[in-house]
């Protein structure tokens, strides 16, 4: 991803980057160690976000405006 983001795609990274972190050890005395760990924890490398970013290439193909054609 380039140095060049909207504000969107900005906001929604760092929604993700707040989400990834583990378990507070309070949860687990809480619950009484029945949730031992967060099950939605995501590697950078092994499983990507799902970010709709414009690029030009996608406006061209039809891509981004929604208007994809299965001829």
């Amino acid at each position: 991803m380039g140095s060049h983001k909207t504000f969107i795609v900005k906001r929604t990274l760092a929604k993700a980057q707040k989400q990834n972190r583990p378990l507070p050890q309070w949860v687990r005395m809480k619950t009484g160690n029945t949730i031992k760990y967060n099950a939605k924890r995501r590697h950078w490398r092994r499983t990507k976000l799902k970010l709709a970013y414009y690029t030009p290439q996608r406006e061209l193909r039809g891509l981004w405006s929604g208007t994809n054609r299965t001829e």
